[in-house]
């Protein structure tokens, strides 16, 4: 994997690296408008952060404190650079890495094709590390209560990588291949 930082996302998905389509690629169902799907997200990272919260509450909230609160907080937005930093080792060839300030957002892509089940790891692997564990930790040991709003804010913040899961998971067929092309998702069967 070699890791380009192309620096302030214009806006035009035209101008993201992209290889040629396959012979027969099918593009994701996926919401083609940017504001259905960013509600989407954010109703789904909202509804996840309020199930997540109330359950850290439940079980470490007799250690509250505005101080482990604020420390969760704060990990949860220093993860924002290496989240995508995980999502880059799981690519072998060139990624690239932009940051999107008018959505709020950093993201990379990657011109190669990949297979369902790494293109699901991929997605998953800055959730689990950055997310569920310290969450699973937090929840063993509920004194370190800023372990619960880190990992739950983190959770919530993978809502655009459960999306592209549950498309390669209920779209890709056995065999297939998955890879990006501009914002779009696309899979096709290998010849």
């Amino acid at each position: 994997m070699k890791l380009h930082y192309m620096g302030r996302f214009s806006g035009d998905p035209a101008s993201l690296p992209h290889g040629e389509h396959k012979p027969g690629a099918v593009p994701f169902k996926e919401a083609q408008d940017p504001q259905k799907l960013a509600l989407l997200a954010n109703g789904v990272a909202l509804g996840l952060m309020i199930l997540l919260l109330a359950a850290a509450f439940l079980r470490g909230g007799a250690y509250y404190s505005f101080r482990q609160l604020a420390v969760g907080w704060l990990l949860s937005m220093a993860i924002l650079f290496p989240h995508e930093l995980l999502h880059a080792v799981c690519f072998k060839q060139d990624v690239y890495l932009y940051t999107y300030r008018k959505q709020g957002m950093l993201f990379v892509v990657g011109p190669e094709d990949m297979s369902r089940a790494r293109f699901v790891f991929m997605s998953l692997l800055p959730n689990l590390v950055f997310g569920l564990v310290p969450y699973l930790v937090g929840m063993a040991f509920p004194r370190l209560f800023f372990l619960l709003i880190w990992g739950a804010i983190a959770l919530s913040m993978g809502a655009g990588d459960y999306y592209n899961v549950f498309n390669a998971l209920t779209q890709m067929p056995k065999g297939a291949r998955t890879y990006l092309y501009q914002f779009n998702s696309w899979w096709y069967i290998p010849r």
